[in-house]
């Protein structure tokens, strides 16, 4: 979440009747079983509905050849769908709805939708209420036995259960964190940006951009409970504002991407007692520039050997290489994402795309990825959507 999308965004929640809606405009006419039958994966997006033209969920099939976009459907999916997560069967999509108020209560809430084996359609199973106002994060536990939520301006994460048919119960445990940071306009309380489990799936960890702090949580699966360490959460830089965490494929370490200081930190993380401590950081621009930068999304390559941040202001994609050994980053290139405030990004399945979500221009823009070096090639393969905020590829 950024500043510029306050409460006074997020003060409904649409009607929770749920459709999906065919795009017929030239080649998206095809039926759905013709569409099932093309080659090439599915990604969908998730949006901001409220104040703009967006429709809901968008899918989108890409050509894993060329890199070529094609919008193919979309489903209403109540309001602000904006952060997706996908069941790790492939079988059930996750969405949360960033407002403040759900039923009367200071709550967002949480989607959940089945995914049709052959055509990728998504049809309504269900939702909760997060516990907590504007839920910005969704993510799935390693064993898919509960969805794991932040709240940004409730302060807050949740664990929701998953049942048999991957519909969500109510939330069995929700934390409220406390602290302040010295960004008076960002840090004046908690605000809860990402929460995701270790690759043990022993422990959680959830950033908060308010309290400048990345808070650990132990997982108990059979008492559906998180429960903070004492003295296992990692005090960032004040001022730093955690926003989105990435581990390491192999190495015990954790990348924090920071959104009020433009910088990503690394964390060494005990997952044996679930301890965090900071190694160091870098800057996510390029030297000399010192314009307004919000950097938002953090991923790494399958290989762990390169690491990408998206930065929202200088409008682009910082490049590292990572250390081997070490995993200590260095900035190899800082390429434009050819849009305004790219959001969230995403490497296509083949590790040869990388998509970005440029919200406020309402693009979607593709970048050939040297698989050795890491480094990004603009293409002049895009796709216009409206408030694009997320993007999650069946199966990723």
């Amino acid at each position: 979440m950024t500043h510029s999308r306050e409460p006074s965004r997020r003060d409904f929640l649409a009607a929770s009747a749920l459709g999906f809606v065919a795009l017929a405009r030239g080649p998206e006419s095809l039926s759905w079983r013709e569409q099932s039958q093309q080659d090439g994966p599915l990604l969908y997006v998730g949006t901001y509905t409220e104040g703009t033209k967006s429709e809901g969920i968008y899918l989108v099939r890409m050509d894993p050849r060329t890199g070529k976009l094609r919008r193919v459907g979309s489903v209403i999916a109540g309001a602000n769908p904006s952060f997706l997560a996908i069941h790790p069967n492939g079988r059930v999509l996750y969405a949360v709805n960033e407002v403040d108020k759900y039923n009367g209560k200071a709550s967002g809430a949480v989607s959940s939708f089945a995914i049709a084996r052959e055509t990728g359609v998504l049809t309504r199973l269900g939702e909760q209420p997060s516990e907590g106002a504007a839920p910005c994060y969704v993510s799935v536990d390693h064993s898919s036995r509960v969805v794991l939520v932040a709240n940004y301006n409730g302060g807050s994460v949740a664990l929701l259960p998953i049942q048999g048919d991957g519909s969500l119960a109510p939330a069995a445990d929700v934390e409220k964190h406390t602290g302040t940071g010295p960004n008076a306009e960002r840090q004046e309380a908690a605000h809860a940006h990402c929460i995701v489990a270790d690759p043990s799936n022993r422990f959680v960890l959830a950033a908060d951009l308010g309290a400048d702090r990345v808070f650990v949580y132990p997982l108990d699966l059979e008492g559906k409970t998180l429960r903070r360490i004492g003295g296992g959460s990692a005090v960032m830089r004040p001022g730093a504002g955690p926003r989105h965490i990435v581990f390491h494929p192999t190495l015990p370490l954790v990348f924090v991407a920071n959104e009020l200081d433009s910088t990503v930190a690394t964390l060494r993380f005990d997952a044996e007692h679930g301890t965090l401590s900071p190694l160091g950081t870098v800057s996510t621009l390029p030297a000399g520039w010192t314009g307004t930068n919000y950097p938002a999304d953090i991923h790494f390559a399958s290989s762990g050997r390169t690491l990408y941040v998206s930065n929202r202001g200088h409008n682009s994609i910082a490049v590292f290489s990572v250390a081997e050994s070490t995993g200590a980053l260095a900035l190899e290139q800082v390429v434009s994402t050819d849009g305004d405030w790219p959001r969230n990004f995403s490497l296509d399945p083949t590790g040869r795309w990388l998509l970005v979500a440029n919200q406020r221009s309402d693009s979607i823009v593709v970048f050939a990825r040297d698989e050795k070096t890491g480094r990004l090639t603009p293409t002049r393969e895009r796709i216009a959507l409206p408030s694009p905020v997320c993007l999650q590829f069946r199966g990723s």
